[in-house]
């Protein structure tokens, strides 16, 4: 992970500009850098691929300069080519590519670039700036209190207090000469597939393969979230296979009753991985909890209940590790359905709620991955967030995708059933991340909301807040921390992540699949 802040006017001071990009340094510890150059640019640089300083950034070519905070994926290839069409580059760096890229594409580049990706370019004229289609990488955008000009960084926080009407950057577009233009969208299917059983099981072996073998080229350490869960033990399965040495895994639990170290464990010992396994107790997520919400810029329950285990995590591989590099298991819940998914009714809802799913992303599981682990000074990768992945996903008949096989995720846990993991494993039924940690967790910070408001309390408190209102202690806690912080910017998410109430069966208080009549083994 980087961070950067682009300022598009050089009306603010350079002390106060630098004061900014302090808050972001966690993203980047390794570099800072500040340029003036029709506006301000800032970077803070985490170095991965061309680690020495000649990758430091921004990058300039003549009258054009660009940062940008992300992976280009296949880019000693792309670099071949250019380099015989006379290019020439000073670092390893894969960003260090996007200006060159321009000057052959101009902003069809956005296209066809294979990352997770924000960036900003200056190109002699105008700023232009992107972020990838699904959103794996952060970026906000505001409007400066003296001039109304805007302004782009890697999180909100960034743009506090120099900035109005602050917003995250839309994924899939770019902006240009004061427009907000779309160039991709990864829910949209122009033609649905037809493949039989067998071979949409091959070309998801296939595809999910190249996004993790692709996501292990590094110039750093990569170490491995392993929950134990199908997708974080496929993705290590999947890695392992590929490097043919052991990798480095890691999983979190309570003290008291965690459900996925014991399963964590089984993979581990299947794949022959180095594993850690970290423990926390009700002190570590208590007090945890208001600065998990001040890094996650966020008020909603299941993002800020899975995000305490896993800052907590990340937290133990930065100051015990020398890793830089995390690979997860984000998205897929979203691409093949999760718990409350099995209650759609009929094939249509399905996929309509997984395109609604895969374009919120960002605010959500996507923003819970990428936070705990650029706060403590790691880059997060998502080999489901794959396009070429997500793009087929999409496209097979979501009659198939649903949950016809008395089974969640057939089609993904069929693709994978020779020798990557342990049968009882690939078809052993999902927990929730924040609940595997050990339903204990939850049941602490519901508690702990509960005794610090009253019912009489809780009934006047929400009435200060507009819709989506508070709806439980728990929810009221979190929405007041995050005020704290962020007074007057709820708006950056839209609503609580929940089940779709408008299906039977999924119109529960709680967004913990616990709730639902279908748990069944998930919590064993």
């Amino acid at each position: 992970m980087c961070s950067f802040i682009v300022y598009t006017k050089e009306n603010i001071s350079k002390e106060e500009f630098k004061k900014n990009l302090k808050k972001l340094e966690h993203r980047g510890p390794d570099m800072t850098q500040i340029k003036e150059y029709h506006g301000m640019w800032g970077f803070n640089r985490l170095a991965i691929m061309g680690p020495d300083e000649r990758g430091m950034q921004p990058f300039q070519k003549e009258d054009k300069m660009v940062v940008c905070n992300g992976e280009l994926y296949g880019f000693r290839k792309t670099k071949k080519e250019l380099q015989k069409k006379g290019y020439q580059f000073i670092s390893e760096s894969d960003c260090e590519l996007l200006l060159p890229i321009y000057l052959e594409e101009k902003l069809e580049m956005f296209k066809h670039l294979d990352a997770e990706f924000a960036c900003v370019l200056f190109d002699g004229k105008d700023f232009i700036a992107a972020r990838d289609p699904i959103g794996i990488r952060p970026m906000f955008y505001g409007f400066s209190k003296v001039s109304h000009d805007i302004a782009f960084a890697s999180e909100a926080k960034g743009l506090i207090g120099f900035c109005d009407e602050i917003h995250p950057f839309p994924p899939g577009y770019y902006y240009n000469k004061g427009e907000f233009i779309q160039y991709a969208d990864v829910t949209k299917v122009k033609k649905v597939s037809k493949d039989d059983l067998d071979t949409i099981g091959k070309k998801i072996n296939k595809l999910l393969t190249e996004g993790v073998k692709k996501r292990l080229d590094s110039d750093t350490p990569i170490g491995f979230l392993l929950s134990g869960g199908l997708d974080s033990s496929l993705v290590c399965a999947i890695a392992s296979k590929k490097l043919k040495k052991p990798i480095r895994t890691f999983a979190i639990g309570m003290n008291t009753d965690a459900i996925d170290l014991k399963y964590a464990k089984e993979v581990a010992d299947y794949i022959h991985s180095d594993h850690t396994e970290v423990i926390i107790d009700k002190d570590d997520v208590l007090n945890a909890l208001e600065s998990v919400i001040k890094e996650l810029e966020t008020w909603d329950i299941t993002t800020i209940r899975a995000s305490i285990g896993m800052h907590l995590l990340c937290k133990w591989i930065h100051e015990n590790t020398n890793l830089k590099v995390i690979m997860t298991g984000e998205v897929s819940d979203e691409l093949f359905g999760y718990k409350y998914t099995d209650f759609a009714p009929n094939k249509e809802e399905f996929q309509k709620e997984s395109e609604k799913r895969i374009r919120e992303l960002y605010m959500y599981d996507v923003l819970r991955a990428d936070r705990c682990i650029s706060e403590n000074s790691l880059e997060g990768r998502v080999p489901f967030a794959d396009l070429a992945f997500v793009k087929y996903v999409m496209s097979i008949d979501p009659a198939k995708k649903m949950n016809i096989y008395n089974k969640g995720k057939y089609l993904l846990r069929h693709a994978f059933e020779q020798d990557y993991l342990p049968q009882d494993i690939l078809y052993r039924e999902k927990a929730a991340f924040s609940d595997a940690v050990g339903h204990s967790m939850v049941d602490y910070l519901k508690s702990y909301a509960e005794k610090k408001y009253t019912d009489e309390e809780f009934e006047e408190k929400i009435k200060k807040y507009k819709e989506p209102r508070p709806f439980t202690k728990e929810s009221l806690l979190y929405r007041e921390i995050f005020e704290k912080y962020y007074k007057g910017h709820s708006d950056w998410i839209i609503d609580y992540w929940m089940p779709n109430k408008n299906w039977e069966g999924c119109n529960v208080n709680d967004p913990s699949a616990r709730v639902l009549s279908n748990y069944g083994e998930s919590g064993k």
